[in-house]
């Protein structure tokens, strides 16, 4: 990796240490129903399994059998555990080594090959080959300028591959659970403000909307279909404002696929 400047060194050590203590996003998917997969990439079932609804939309798991895809930004052996189950040729490319192992986990148990590069998602410089979909997780939160990860997505995608990509909303990227002030989450930080170092150590950055789509055509991709994330709709009367499925009936992202014309 080329790329490695006091950004990624701090967000390499942030899921490092996430993947060490086990969160949820660097927790290996063991206990994926594969009849269940099919038939949501299938489009037979809407909306999501809870455990499935980090895949939205289900389009983008249709027809991956013999196809190359990169899992771009998306360690942890969840994404990559769905595609190598549905027949992809999965690459994993992740800042962090903690984050791999769980997709060489996941590759182990169910029994598919798996390739994983430790890499910034900002240069992709250590991949040669191309492929027919990139999935990036929520992830592009970490680095600062949406425009370096474009580029390298779009050199290695196929002429007529697919790049499913995953946003907070710029308006409420640093509202946290811990927000809740008992009738809302607050918004406390000025719009202007664009990059956050958390208590973590973890370094974050709000992208704006006119960054987040003209970059995508400024490197030759058609937009094609854009959602936002299915959690909201998901009302759990037992969740706890504070909690991570309370505030997401609050606070939504949303998902962009485009296509290289």
């Amino acid at each position: 990796m080329s790329t490695h400047d006091d950004i990624a060194a701090a967000n390499e050590s942030l899921w490092q240490d996430l993947a060490r203590q086990g969160c949820d996003y660097t927790t290996p998917w063991l206990d994926l129903d594969v009849d269940l997969l099919r038939r949501y990439a299938a489009g037979q079932i809407d909306p999501a399994p809870d455990r499935l609804a980090p895949m939205h939309p289900a389009s983008v798991l249709a027809n991956v059998a013999g196809k190359d895809v990169l899992c771009l930004a998306s360690g942890g052996g969840q994404q990559s555990a769905a595609f190598g189950l549905l027949g992809a040729r999965v690459t994993v490319v992740d800042l962090a080594e903690g984050q791999l192992e769980g997709d060489r986990k996941a590759a182990a148990h169910y029994g598919y090959p798996i390739r994983t590069i430790p890499a910034d998602m900002r240069d992709l410089s250590c991949l040669s080959e191309s492929f027919d979909l990139v999935f990036q997780a929520p992830s592009m939160a970490y680095v600062p300028d949406v425009r370096p990860v474009y580029a390298g997505v779009s050199r290695v995608l196929r002429p007529g591959g697919r790049y499913r990509v995953s946003f907070s909303n710029p308006a409420t990227e640093f509202v946290d659970c811990e927000d809740w002030d008992g009738q809302g989450y607050r918004i406390t930080r000025p719009y202007a403000d664009r990059v956050r170092r958390r208590a973590d150590g973890g370094v974050e950055f709000r992208h704006y909307l006119r960054d987040v789509f003209n970059g995508l055509i400024e490197v030759g991709l058609s937009i094609e279909h854009v959602e936002e994330h299915p959690d909201h709709p998901r009302q759990d009367p037992l969740a706890q404002p504070g909690g991570w499925a309370h505030w997401l009936t609050y606070v939504t992202g949303f998902v962009i696929v485009a296509r290289k014309k």
